[in-house]
């Protein structure tokens, strides 16, 4: 273990006023902002290509979902009745899931702006 070359005791974290911190050296010295820990910078290409590699991942394993999934259910709904593949079904209930979430979000969103209009 090395010392410090501060006045600090040994083994004791740095402080907000010695100008170091966490974001220091988790991100290679730059402030931390915009920066991997090897201190190359971010960036939009880079965080593309990570959601396109998760968005594939995920249409993969939607593709096995639906191909194991594939027997098929009556559903009734309102005044509606049919039978539809089981993965079919779930994958519309999961995206009205997600509609109604996108919903309530939004409006949260507009009223958190308005509240921040205000102040």
């Amino acid at each position: 273990m090395t010392t410090p070359d501060d006045d600090r005791p040994a083994g004791t974290a740095p402080t907000a006023e010695d100008g170091q911190g966490r974001d220091d050296r988790e991100h290679g010295g730059e402030g931390g902002h915009g920066r991997h820990a090897g201190g190359l910078p971010r960036s939009r290409t880079g965080t593309v290509w990570v959601a396109i590699c998760v968005t594939v991942l995920v249409l993969g394993l939607l593709i096995v979902f639906i191909a194991q999934n594939t027997e098929t259910v009556d559903v009734s709904f309102l005044w509606m009745d049919g039978t539809v593949p089981l993965a079919v079904a779930l994958l519309i209930a999961a995206a009205g899931a997600g509609l109604l979430a996108t919903i309530v979000g939004t409006i949260r969103i507009a009223q958190l702006r308005r509240l921040h209009r205000r102040s």
